[in-house]
């Protein structure tokens, strides 16, 4: 039987050539870092390669990168490591209502322990309004944290719009692009990002390991105590192989982007006209305009999520619901409720993902598939 991959949104394979760039520190480098003879310093003339790799792709400078276990640990840097340094005990927070749950949960464990968070409702299409922004800012604002493009929709928010009204107010503005920087070109600095989560195993990285720009001047509280690893934010011995895996996927993340681009946007158009403009049995989540090239969500009338992955699986197509962080989860998407997608649909959601070994063919039997899957049901029903 065929398999074909398309949960590219929940992890990406490891390139090749980042796995071979990782290969000497997996095997003959593997000094410590912080140790001051060769092989240590070999390690970290690697660590600092990469965190030069990182710094470069996003335009700012290298000490402004803090390497982290992942995007959920980014996250969590950001904004307890803000809030520890700057606004120990209370504050008002803003956020939207349609965050990773590395957000969410934050968040309102904040909002149990004495913070104020305003959580943004958002539009048909997934979009937080700038006036709505706007409107829930107080004096006592301290911080904004809105995710670069939806994980379940790949739906982009007005980035640049809410970062220029932070700093208008002169309020602290976190980013979580851990989705979308495979896929967009970011500038922090020009469009006022304070503090910027990325992801390796999003990219063709490594699992385990992601950075967190933090622009100069801002103060972040410790997460681990310890030793002085990385600017004495995260204390203990750095992942010297994933650290350099992931330096050598943002290389090859800039160099390669645009080409990626192309090539999702033609998979994704492709599913689009085959599956979803003949019948009203399917339902977009989200747009088609505002999101990733690489990321397609909808719903099929007449399924349950779990019911279609599972005879999709059995068809050799690995798809997901949605964030891979929430599979198995009773309850329907917390993106879907909160556009506001009726019942019919909520419970029977895709998220189809695309990547480079992702080809036309891949997609034309995924659909045809689909197609037949939903034919045989209301054939079934008819006959009942």
């Amino acid at each position: 039987m065929k398999y074909i991959y398309m949960d590219y949104a929940a992890a990406t394979p490891i390139d090749a050539r980042v796995l071979q760039a990782m290969m000497p520190y997996l095997t003959t480098e593997f000094g410590n870092p912080s140790s001051l003879h060769f092989f240590g310093q070999q390690a970290r003339a690697a660590v600092q390669q990469a965190r030069q790799a990182v710094a470069y792709a996003l335009g700012v400078k290298n000490e402004s990168i803090i390497f982290t276990g992942g995007g959920t640990e980014g996250d969590n840097l950001a904004i307890l490591g803000y809030l520890r340094g700057n606004a120990p005990h209370h504050g008002h927070l803003i956020t939207t209502s349609v965050e990773h749950h590395a957000i969410l949960n934050t968040f309102r464990t904040l909002a149990a322990s004495g913070y104020d968070v305003t959580f943004l409702p958002v539009d048909e299409a997934g979009r937080v309004r700038i006036a709505d922004v706007a409107d829930a800012i107080r004096p006592d604002t301290v911080l904004i944290s809105v995710m670069y493009a939806n994980n379940e929709t790949g739906v982009i928010q007005p980035i640049q719009e809410i970062g220029q009204l932070a700093r208008q107010r002169h309020i602290v503005f976190h980013v979580d692009a851990v989705q979308a920087w495979g896929y967009v070109s970011i500038a922090p600095e020009e469009v006022g990002i304070d503090m910027l989560t990325l992801c390796s195993h999003k990219v063709y990285g490594p699992k385990g390991v992601g950075a967190l720009y933090v622009r100069p001047g801002i103060h972040l509280a410790a997460a681990v105590y310890g030793g002085p690893q990385e600017h004495h934010l995260r204390a203990g011995t750095e992942n010297v192989p994933a650290i350099v895996g992931f330096g050598a996927a943002a290389s090859l993340l800039e160099q390669e982007r645009h080409g990626r681009c192309q090539h999702a946007r033609q998979l994704k158009r492709h599913m689009v006209d085959s599956l979803l403009l003949h019948t009203n049995r399917y339902h977009l989540n989200g747009s088609l305009e505002k999101a990733l090239p690489n990321i397609l969500n909808f719903s099929v009338d007449g399924w349950t999520s779990d019911v279609l992955l599972i005879a999709l699986d059995m068809q050799g197509i690995a798809v997901s619901a949605g964030s891979a962080c929430e599979a198995g989860a009773l309850e329907p998407s917390h993106v879907l409720q909160a556009m506001g997608i009726e019942t019919r649909w909520l419970r029977s959601s895709l998220r189809f993902s695309f990547g480079e070994e992702t080809t036309l063919d891949d997609v034309t039997y995924a659909a045809n598939v689909i197609k037949t899957l939903v034919r045989d049901e209301a054939r079934q029903k008819g006959a009942s």
